[in-house]
């Protein structure tokens, strides 16, 4: 999203973090911005009986947790590398200073911000009230959307049936189950037990 160079003339450095390893924990403060060079990071949150519920996941050139750190508020959730990665990390206030020097940037992050809003306050929607299969195409088609793949069956959704059970509230088992309906529906495809749309 923000070019690797400018990021590095504000002062960020490139921090490396292994499978597994918290980069912050809901309820800190928000000190820096991040974008991820290389790897992918979760953040999550978990209930009273420890079910994870994946609040998102981000991968090469996209930032996560801006809005506590504009909003000073603290984190609401946690972020987790999923593998190992390596992530721009920028301090407040020169995040702030190459925003104000960089009007496109800050309208990007804007944009980026706008759309990540759009897409809570739908999901929102769909795990309060819809049926599973419904929740399921609806988060694959957001992802499908995003990565800004067209065509019938052509998206190859590159998420765990765990990390989609988490990503829409529901067990494992029911996604399987949904899946394999939405597949004699002919609304997706498994192929090598990857699903398409």
């Amino acid at each position: 999203m923000i070019d690797e160079d400018l990021l590095i003339k504000y002062g960020a450095k490139r921090v490396e973090y292994s499978k597994g390893d918290q980069l912050f924990r809901e309820g800190e403060s928000a000190l820096n911005f991040y974008q991820i060079a290389l790897g992918e990071i979760k953040m999550n949150n978990y209930n009273e009986d420890g079910k994870e519920f994946i609040q998102g996941i981000f991968s090469i050139g996209q930032s996560f947790g801006e809005p506590p750190l504009l909003a000073n508020v603290k984190y609401p959730a946690n972020a987790e590398a999923i593998s190992d990665a390596q992530v721009f990390q920028l301090p407040k206030m020169p995040f702030l200073e190459l925003l104000s020097s960089n009007p496109k940037v800050h309208l990007k992050i804007t944009e980026t911000l706008a759309k990540r809003l759009h897409y809570k306050a739908i999901m929102a929607s769909e795990i309060s009230s819809q049926e599973p299969e419904h929740r399921i195409l609806r988060i694959i088609d957001y992802l499908k959307s995003r990565d800004k793949v067209e065509g019938r069956f052509q998206y190859r959704l590159d998420l765990t049936r765990q990390q989609l059970a988490d990503l829409t509230g529901l067990r494992v088992e029911t996604v399987i189950r949904a899946t394999k309906s939405l597949e004699k529906k002919e609304e997706l495809q498994i192929r090598k037990r990857k699903v398409y749309r």
